[in-house]
Order: structure tokens, then C-alpha cells, then sequence
């Protein structure tokens, strides 16, 4: 795949937080921009000037739904997976059936789904379970199982963990879903554009895709909605998006997230899994090597995204070391509130205790990383280690 260079990487420091953003491909930008430029027509308009719009409309919602293995007719465009999600979780259970107001969830959810879940206790009186997650941060299906029963609206279990990238057993937890009547919602926020998915296969009814994960500008995003399901509108109005969510579209945005559908799944056929789980190796390899025995894994080794490395440094504070390296940019999973570090809910709900915690860093590679990125970042990382255990002279 013949990837063009990127102005925004160019002379910067090592990125390596693409499950955070990513940068626009400059394809995409140059296919959104007549759209913003020229194409200025409203597509629901009945005059000349909305033909082209409407045309590009219905073409970005075949490519989003090609990558997902969904009708066009499916795809709800919003204007970010956290719409995309609130639509889902509280246009389920607003359309469900009387006696059905149950969510089930899991801890380590996205907080566009927690929050959706917590105002849906609060403003509408649903009942919330919330599932644990093992050592890896997987859900084990027969906890699912022991808690569905007819009251169930809707489970929500995210397709890959945005911290630790653990990859959720999806088909299996969305059969038991729907053996019970309940839908199931996927956030494949994560996920989509970097594994394959196919919403026939995994059987779900909802499913959640967000452009600014996936070389798309921020403020697009995509629900796919399985034909016959039926949602509570989250915006009310003209009518747009089968009713589900009003407003004039964003014509130039929803051009950018199908050319990002696109060019994801062109990547993935050409062999885009391998190519960035080789990355990932190289940078956890090359980090272990240089730091023997203090180099530890947090979430699943087999069940991962390809390119999301999550990694616990003995002897150190995860915010303390990057600020010591403005050269890569990276993430930890700790907030500060107070002055004081809280350490990711995530990696507590797994088990970890709070000195492993606060030491873990998200290293997250992607479209533009090389190899010599890995090897950069890796000596960057392992000086700064050093450098900090180092006794001072005085």
C-alpha cells in the first residue's frame, strides 16, 4: 500500500499514541476538501446543487459499511463515538419493550458507555450490571450468561480495550445476548480500520465506528444499526439518518470517514495486522532486551490489537517518565487530581495494584511508524529509565 508521507509527523517527536488519535491521511483530506470548498449543496435539498452531495453521501456509507461487512442502509452517521454509543445504549432502552430496562456492561468500558449507562440509572431508572474482567481484562462469557435474563435491554461490551488492547470474545458474548432477546452493542472504536470485523459474523446489532481512530478528521463517527432494529432517536428533526439523528449532514466529513473506511480495509487485505503487530514486537522485544526483568505486560498477549503495547516499568512513574522524554509521545492510564496521581480504573479492575499502575505506559503504534521510529523511541525510553535510577552527584 503506497502510504504518502505525513506533514504533521515530519521532524516531531516519536508518535506513538495512535489509539488516542491519529493524523488525518492526507488522502482523506484531499478527498474531503471539494466538499468543503465547491460542493457546498444541502443533500436534502430537491435542486441541482444537492446532487453531488447526496451521491457522496450514499458512497461514504458503502465504504463504512464494506469494512464492516454491513448494508449501506445500516450506517448512522454521528458526530462521535460517544453519540454513537449514547444513541445505541439509550435508544435501546427507550425502544425496548415494557419490562425490559436492564444494561449490562463491563468495568473497563469506554466512559462514553459508563456514563451513558450511570445517566441512564439516574434519568430513567434503568438497572446497570457491570461485569468484571480477569487478570487480562477479559470478559468471561458465562458471567454474562449467569446475569441475562428477560428483563435485558442491551449489552454493550467494547471489541478492544483502548488502554490495554485486549480483544473481547464479541460473537460469543453477542449469542448469548440475543438467545435472550436482548440486543447487543459493540464500541469498536478501537478495533475497526486495524483488525478485521464483520457484523454478520460477529452477530451483533449494534456496532460503533469513529473516524479520528482511523485517519478521519475528529467529529465524525458511525453507528451501525442492524436492519429491523429499532432505536429511540437521540436527536429529533428533519428527519436525517433514517430518522435516528436530525441535523444537515456533514457532507465533507462523511466523505473523509469512507475514505478511511477504504483505505483501512485496502491495509488490512495487504497484510496491515502483521505488518503493525511486527512493530509492536519489535518496541516490547527491544524495551525487555535493554531492561531486562523490569519490562511487564499489562492485558492479554493473544487476545490484543496489533499495534497497542501496554507495559509496566519496575522502578518507575509512568507520568514522571514521559515527562522526561518530550520526544516520544505516548499515554499513561493515570489522571492527576489534586496533585496527587489516581492510577488507571482500567488496570486496577484487572487487578493490578497501584505501584504497577501508576508505572504503566500505552505505546501505541500505526499507519506512519517505521521501524526506526521503534528503535528511537526504544533508546529514548531506556536512557530516561536509566537516568532516573542513576544516583545524583553532589
Amino acid at each position: 500500500m503506497n502510504v504518502p508521507t505525513h506533514p504533521g509527523l515530519d521532524g516531531g517527536p516519536v508518535y506513538l499514541d495512535y489509539n488516542a488519535t491519529t493524523p488525518v491521511d492526507p488522502r482523506v483530506a484531499a478527498a474531503a476538501r471539494p466538499w468543503l470548498e465547491r460542493w457546498f449543496g444541502n443533500p436534502s435539498s430537491g435542486h441541482a446543487a444537492a446532487e453531488r452531495p447526496r451521491a457522496a453521501l450514499a458512497r461514504a456509507r458503502e465504504q463504512v459499511a464494506a469494512l464492516i461487512g454491513a448494508g449501506a442502509d445500516e450506517i448512522v452517521l454521528t458526530g462521535s463515538g460517544s453519540e454513537a454509543d449514547t444513541l445505541a445504549l439509550r435508544g435501546a432502552v427507550l425502544a425496548a419493550p415494557a419490562g425490559r430496562s436492564r444494561v449490562i456492561t463491563q468495568v473497563t468500558e469506554h466512559p462514553a458507555v459508563l456514563e451513558t449507562c450511570r445517566a441512564l440509572e439516574r434519568l430513567h431508572g434503568a438497572e446497570v450490571v457491570r461485569l468484571p474482567v480477569d487478570g487480562e481484562g477479559l470478559v468471561d462469557p458465562a458471567r454474562l450468561a449467569a446475569v441475562l435474563d428477560e428483563r435485558t435491554a442491551v449489552v454493550s461490551v467494547m471489541a478492544a480495550n483502548n488502554e490495554t488492547g485486549t480483544l473481547q470474545p464479541v460473537a460469543e458474548l453477542a449469542r448469548l445476548a440475543r438467545a435472550h432477546g436482548a440486543l447487543f452493542h459493540c464500541d469498536a472504536a478501537q478495533a475497526a480500520g486495524k483488525v478485521p470485523l464483520d457484523v454478520r459474523e460477529l452477530g451483533v446489532d449494534l456496532l460503533t465506528v469513529v473516524g479520528h481512530k482511523m485517519y478521519a478528521p475528529k467529529g465524525v463517527a458511525a453507528l451501525y444499526v442492524r436492519r429491523g432494529v429499532g432505536l429511540e432517536p437521540l436527536v429529533h428533526g428533519g428527519g436525517q439518518e433514517g430518522g435516528l439523528r436530525a441535523g444537515t449532514e456533514n457532507v465533507a466529513f462523511a466523505v473523509a470517514l469512507g475514505t478511511a473506511a477504504e483505505l483501512a480495509a485496502a491495509e488490512l487485505a495487504g497484510g496491515g495486522v502483521r505488518r503493525t503487530a511486527a512493530l509492536r514486537d519489535r518496541l516490547h522485544d527491544g524495551l525487555a532486551e535493554a531492561l531486562p526483568g523490569r519490562i511487564r505486560l499489562n492485558g492479554s498477549a493473544r487476545h490484543r490489537l496489533p499495534g497497542t503495547l501496554n507495559v509496566s516499568i519496575d522502578g518507575t512513574a509512568a507520568h514522571e517518565l514521559l515527562a522526561a522524554v518530550p520526544l516520544v509521545a505516548a499515554s499513561t492510564g493515570s489522571a492527576c487530581h489534586s496533585g496527587a496521581r489516581t492510577p488507571s480504573p482500567v488496570l486496577r479492575a484487572m487487578g493490578l495494584d497501584d505501584t504497577r499502575a501508576l508505572a504503566a505506559v500505552r505505546l501505541s503504534v500505526g499507519r506512519w511508524t517505521n521501524p526506526a521510529d521503534i528503535d528511537r523511541a526504544t533508546a529514548l525510553l531506556t536512557t530516561a529509565v536509566r537516568d532516573a535510577a542513576a544516583p545524583s552527584r553532589t
